[in-house]
C-alpha cells in the first residue's frame, strides 16, 4: 500500500459535498484533484495540503506541519 485507505476515505468525506473532486493516483500516492487542480493528497500515511504561499511560514509553524519535500526541493504552499 503507497498510501493510507483510511485517510483517503476520510477525504472522501471530507470532500463529499465538493464538485468537480477526483481522486488520480501519481507521486507514489494519492491525489485529490478539485477543479483540475491538486488539493490534497497522501504518501503514506501523510497528508500534504495545498495552502496560499502567503501563510506557508504560519502553518509550518503549527505542530504536525512541515514544508513539503518529496523530491529534495521544498515546495512553498505545501
Amino acid at each position: 500500500m503507497a498510501y493510507s485507505e483510511k485517510l483517503a476515505s476520510r477525504i472522501r468525506e471530507a470532500l463529499s459535498s465538493v464538485n468537480k473532486v477526483e481522486a488520480k493516483q501519481m507521486m507514489g500516492g494519492l491525489t485529490f484533484m478539485v477543479n483540475d487542480k491538486m488539493c490534497v493528497g497522501i504518501i503514506k500515511d501523510e497528508l500534504m495540503c495545498r495552502i496560499d504561499p502567503e501563510l506557508h511560514e504560519v502553518a509550518i509553524e503549527k505542530t504536525g506541519c512541515r514544508t513539503m519535500d518529496f523530491t529534495k526541493r521544498p515546495m512553498k504552499g505545501m
